[in-house]
């Protein structure tokens, strides 16, 4: 006999559904890095609305700011593993800490430029994957850049060769064996704490896009722009496998179509904002009204300099960095070969 007690759910389950609420809905908490000054955070926001509001995706998004939390990228792949967050926009170098086969992706001085990275990060993405899935339970729905990451100094500097001596903020292993070939010493920072680290003299020179350290304000704390390019500063949207299979297939497609969409726009502002960023840096036109203005002065790039960048990554960065991953994954070096190092020219010995 059926009681009365489950009629009564019965019918209201009933009432929900006829007045249109949804049986099941996916809540995604998803960590976001843009601050509000950054010219990206719209980007993202907008990507948030676009999921919510598409009709075949049943989903409601927690949108967090990573910052605000005082959360640590370097800890992203754990917190993603976890699911601690679902989703989270993770800087790989950061995080390859936990395992140097990630940072393959954009071993500093192999792609200076966004066209040669973009090849790399291509020719890297599906063996990314299939390690992330492996290591760490997880997905990377987009992989793009901030942009070219060039020199911030406190200092005088003309070239490369001025920063021997100095310490120089680093955020990657293989940016930190760079340095020290040219002489410097790297300090490991965060972003948030390089501001004051420049200026109170804890670092003379700090590592990032012109974009970021111009919303940071660094040029309020440094004198010196040399615009070589060693890296591109590559992030990933990364999201939990747990979570990613909640989704139907019909849904996994959408959200692949608009994480790709949004990938491409971040492509796309890494090149046509870091122009503008460096001459907001250094005092010139055109300044666009997406950047401060500042009085840096602009150190031009020698020929030398691009040689001297390209002689550390076959002397230095490649061979650190295979012996480093080959010790926890045998395959690492073989796999780069026939990857980013077949796409950009180099290999590892």
């Amino acid at each position: 006999m059926t009681s009365l007690k489950s009629i009564g759910a019965a019918a209201i389950a009933g009432v929900l559904l006829s007045a249109g609420y949804a049986a099941a809905e996916t809540k995604l908490r998803f960590v976001g890095q843009f601050g509000p000054t950054d010219p990206k955070a719209p980007m993202e926001d907008a990507l948030v609305k676009r999921l919510e509001a598409n009709p075949k995706l049943d989903i409601k998004i927690d949108h967090l700011n990573r910052d605000v939390l005082k959360v640590k990228s370097a800890d992203g792949f754990r917190l993603v593993k976890s699911q601690t967050f679902d989703l989270m926009s993770i800087q790989i170098g950061h995080a390859s800490r936990d395992d140097a086969f990630f940072e393959g992706l954009d071993l500093i001085g192999v792609s200076t430029n966004m066209d040669d990275l973009r090849v790399a990060v291509n020719a890297y993405r599906d063996v990314f994957n299939e390690r992330l899935a492996a290591k760490f339970g997880s997905k990377a729905l987009a992989l793009w850049p901030f942009g070219t990451q060039v020199f911030y100094c406190n200092h005088p500097i003309k070239n490369l060769g001025d920063l021997k001596g100095l310490k120089v903020r680093s955020f990657t292993p293989s940016m930190s064996e760079l340095l020290k070939y040219l002489g410097a010493t790297p300090v490991t920072l965060q972003f948030a704490e390089v501001y004051p680290a420049l200026q109170r003299g804890v670092a003379s020179c700090g590592v990032t896009s012109p974009t970021s350290g111009n919303g940071g304000k660094w040029p309020e704390v440094t004198t010196h722009q040399l615009p070589v390019s060693v890296a591109g500063s590559v992030q990933g949207h990364v999201i939990n496998l747990k979570k990613w299979n909640e989704f139907s297939d019909a849904e996994k497609a959408i959200l692949e179509e608009e994480f790709l969409k949004f990938e491409d726009q971040l492509w796309d502002a890494a090149i046509s904002l870091n122009g503008d960023a460096i001459n907001c840096n250094t005092g010139r036109e055109p300044c666009g009204t997406k950047h401060a203005k500042f009085n840096m002065t602009l150190v031009e790039v020698s020929d030398a300099d691009k040689a001297k960048v390209k002689e550390a990554v076959n002397a230095v960065v490649l061979p650190t960095w295979a012996k480093k991953c080959n010790s926890i994954y045998p395959e690492c070096s073989k796999i780069w070969n026939e990857t980013v190092g077949k796409a950009r020219g180099f290999q590892i010995k």
